[in-house]
C-alpha cells in the first residue's frame, strides 16, 4: 500500500542527491520551460524567506527513462536496486533552482540557449526591493554578485570587487540559501500506475500522461556502457526505429496504442490499459523483438494480399490479431488456413468491429485466432451484411469511416491501372488521408452528375459505388467535370487495353455498366452488384450474415460521419 511521507530537506542535501542521481524529472514530465527570471523570482522568494511550495517525489527502485541532463550537466544513471526520488510535483522550480546555482547553460527549442549564469543578487537592494535579477539596468554592478559566485565554496574571492559595507549581506543571504529548508512529501510503495496517477492528478490543468508515455518510462533500461552490444531499452528510441523501418513499405502510421497492445497480446494475451501496466519490465522488454518481428511480418501479408499502404486499413487495431497470428505462425498461410485469416479480415473490417470497447474485443479475437491456428473454423457472433440494399444505405463516401475503408482496401487489392496510360496507379499514405484527396476520383464526377440530374441526392453521388482510385495529375488536369463516356473515349485513343483497366477497378463492360450512355444509375447498381459478390466470395458464410440491419451500421459509425463532415 502507498504510503505518503512528510519531510524536509535541507540546500546541501538536495543539491548533493541531484548531483548524485538520487533526485530525478522522469521522462513523462513536460519540457523545462521556464526562463531566467522566473528563476530569479524563486530564488529572491528564498532569500526572502518565502515558501515556495512543497515537491513531492516518488521513491521507488524501478528504473524509469529519466532527465538526466539539466542543461549541460551531465548527472549520473541509477545503482542497480538503488532507490531513487522521482519529481511529481515541482520539476519547474527544482530544475530553475538547480540551473540558477550552477550557472546551466539550458538549451531551448529553434537553437536558442538560455544561459542561467546571468543571475545576480543586488545587495544594494532592500527587502522590499527585488534582491535577485537579471536586469542590471539602473543598479550599481559593483553592488551585485552572480548567484553562481555567492554559492561558490570560494565565494570570498569576491570580496575585493565589493564594497566593505556589503561584506555581511553576501554572507547573510549565502546562508540564507544554503540553510533553506526545502518541504517534501514522499511517496512510498507505490507502483508506476500509482505514480503517475498522482502526477496526472495534480497537473489537472496540463494535458493527461498518456499510456505510452508512462511505458516508456517504466520499461527503461539503460545500457551498460563496459558491455559494447549492450544498447539498453529505450521504448521511445524503439517505437521510431520500428516506424522507419515500416516507413518504406508504407505502414508507418502504426500508433504508439497498438504497439502496446501487439506487445502485451503477445506476452500475456490481453490488453487493458491495466494489464499492461502489470507487465513487469523484463517481460516486457524480452517480448519487444516478437512484437517487431510479428509486426513486420503481419505488413508484409498485407501489402501482399493487396493492400498496399496503412492509410486504407479500416482499423490500426486489425494489425493486432495479425501480429498475434504470425507470432504463432511466421510461414505465410495458405489453402483453407489462409481462406479463414481472409474471412476474419473482412468481418473485422466490414463489421466496425474495433469502433467501440477495443480492447476487450482484441482479447476475444485473439482466441479466434487461435481457432484458426488449431485449423478450426471460428464462430463470430457479429454480422455482416453485404447484400445490396446495406451497400447502397450505408455506402456514402468518407476516407475517415471504416465501412468505407473497407470497400477501399477491396478496391485497392484489385491493382488499379491509370485509365490513360494502363499502369499501375501508385497508391501513397499522403495522398489517401482524406476524401477530398484527387486521388479519390469519382467515376461519374459530381459536377457532371449534378448538371445532368438536379434533383438528384448528394449522398448517392459522393458513394462509394461511384469511386475510383486514380493518379493525382490524371484527375486535377485530364478528367475534371467531363462525362465518362467522353474521358473514357477520349483515353481509349491511348489506351487499347481499357477494358482490362476498368476490370481492375471493379467496372465491367462500358455498355453494360452505362459508360457510353453517361447512365449514372445503370452505373451505380452494376458496381455495388459487382462489389457485393466480390466480398461475398471473399467471406465464408455462417447463417447469421445479411441479417443486419442498416440503422445498426449508420448508428455505430453516426460519430465518425458526423467527425467527417467538421
Amino acid at each position: 500500500m502507498a504510503i505518503l511521507e512528510n519531510l524536509s530537506k535541507g540546500y546541501t542535501t538536495l543539491i548533493q542527491e541531484i548531483e548524485s542521481g538520487q533526485i530525478k524529472i522522469p521522462q513523462f514530465q513536460r519540457n523545462f520551460v521556464w526562463e531566467r527570471g522566473q528563476s530569479a523570482q524563486l530564488l529572491d522568494s528564498m532569500v526572502k524567506g518565502y515558501p515556495i511550495g512543497t515537491f513531492i517525489f516518488w521513491r521507488t527502485d524501478e528504473e524509469l527513462r529519466a532527465v538526466r541532463n539539466i542543461g549541460k550537466i551531465e548527472l549520473p544513471k541509477q545503482g542497480q536496486n538503488e532507490f531513487v526520488n522521482y519529481v511529481l510535483d515541482g520539476q519547474q522550480r527544482i530544475t530553475s533552482f538547480f540551473a540558477a546555482i550552477k550557472g546551466a547553460l539550458i538549451d531551448r527549442e529553434g537553437k536558442r540557449k538560455d544561459d542561467f549564469s546571468g543571475i545576480y543578487v543586488d545587495l544594494a537592494a532592500n527587502a522590499e526591493q527585488e534582491i535577485v535579477t537579471i536586469d542590471l539596468t539602473d543598479r550599481d554592478a559593483t553592488c551585485c554578485i552572480k548567484v553562481t559566485e555567492l554559492m561558490a565554496s570560494s565565494y570570498w574571492k569576491k570580496y575585493a570587487e565589493i564594497p566593505t559595507e556589503y561584506h555581511d549581506k553576501v554572507e547573510r543571504y549565502r546562508n540564507l540559501l544554503t540553510g533553506y529548508q526545502f518541504n517534501i512529501i514522499l511517496l512510498k510503495n507505490a507502483t508506476i500506475s500509482v505514480a503517475t496517477e498522482v502526477f496526472t492528478r495534480l497537473n489537472v490543468g496540463g494535458k493527461a500522461l498518456s499510456l505510452f508515455e508512462i511505458m516508456v518510462a517504466k520499461t527503461y533500461l539503460a545500457h551498460d556502457t563496459t558491455v559494447p552490444e549492450d544498447s539498453g531499452f529505450d521504448l521511445s528510441v524503439r517505437y521510431e526505429q520500428l516506424l522507419a523501418e515500416l516507413r518504406p513499405a508504407q505502414y508507418d502510421t502504426l500508433a504508439p496504442a497498438t504497439v502496446l497492445q501487439i506487445v502485451a497480446m503477445l506476452a500475456v494475451k490481453a490488453c487493458t490499459r491495466r494489464q499492461i501496466l502489470d507487465i513487469d519490465k523484463s517481460t516486457f522488454i524480452a517480448t519487444w523483438p516478437h512484437a517487431v518481428k510479428s509486426v513486420k511480418l503481419a505488413v508484409d501479408f498485407l501489402r501482399d494480399y493487396g493492400i498496399p499502404v496503412s492509410q486504407l486499413l479500416p482499423y490500426n487495431a486489425l494489425l493486432v490479431p495479425l501480429s498475434y497470428f504470425f507470432d504463432r505462425h511466421p510461414v505465410r498461410p495458405s489453402g483453407e488456413m489462409l481462406r479463414r485469416i481472409e474471412d476474419y479480415f473482412w468481418r473485422c473490417s466490414l463489421g466496425t468491429r474495433y469502433s467501440s470497447s477495443v480492447e476487450a474485443k482484441l482479447a476475444s479475437d485473439v482466441e479466434k485466432i487461435d481457432r484458426i491456428l488449431a485449423d478450426e473454423q471460428p464462430h463470430y457472433e457479429w454480422t455482416v451484411d453485404i447484400s445490396l440494399e446495406t451497400l447502397t444505405r450505408a455506402g456514402w463516401f468518407s476516407a475517415s469511416r471504416s465501412y468505407i475503408k473497407a470497400i477501399l482496401c477491396l478496391l485497392a487489392k484489385q491493382h488499379p491501372r491509370s485509365f490513360k496510360t494502363d499502369l499501375n496507379v501508385r497508391i501513397d499514405n499522403a495522398w489517401l488521408s482524406k476524401s477530398t484527396s484527387k486521388n479519390y476520383h469519382h467515376f461519374f464526377p459530381k459536377a457532371f452528375v449534378k448538371k445532368q440530374t438536379p434533383t438528384l441526392d448528394y449522398w448517392r453521388v459522393n458513394h462509394i459505388a461511384n469511386i475510383t482510385i486514380v493518379d493525382d495529375y490524371l484527375n486535377k488536369n485530364d478528367i475534371r467535370a467531363k462525362s465518362p463516356a467522353r474521358y473514357i473515349g477520349d483515353f481509349s485513343q491511348e489506351n487499347h487495353a481499357m477494358e482490362q483497366t476498368l476490370a481492375t477497378h471493379l467496372i465491367g463492360d462500358s455498355a453494360e455498366f452505362g459508360i457510353i450512355d453517361n447512365d449514372y444509375e445503370r452505373f451505380f447498381n452494376a458496381r455495388l452488384q459487382r462489389i457485393s459478390e466480390l466480398l461475398s466470395e471473399l467471406m465464408i458464410s455462417q447463417t447469421t450474415d445479411n441479417q443486419l440491419q442498416v440503422e445498426e451500421i449508420e448508428e455505430t459509425e453516426l460519430a465518425e460521419m458526423e467527425q467527417a463532415d467538421e
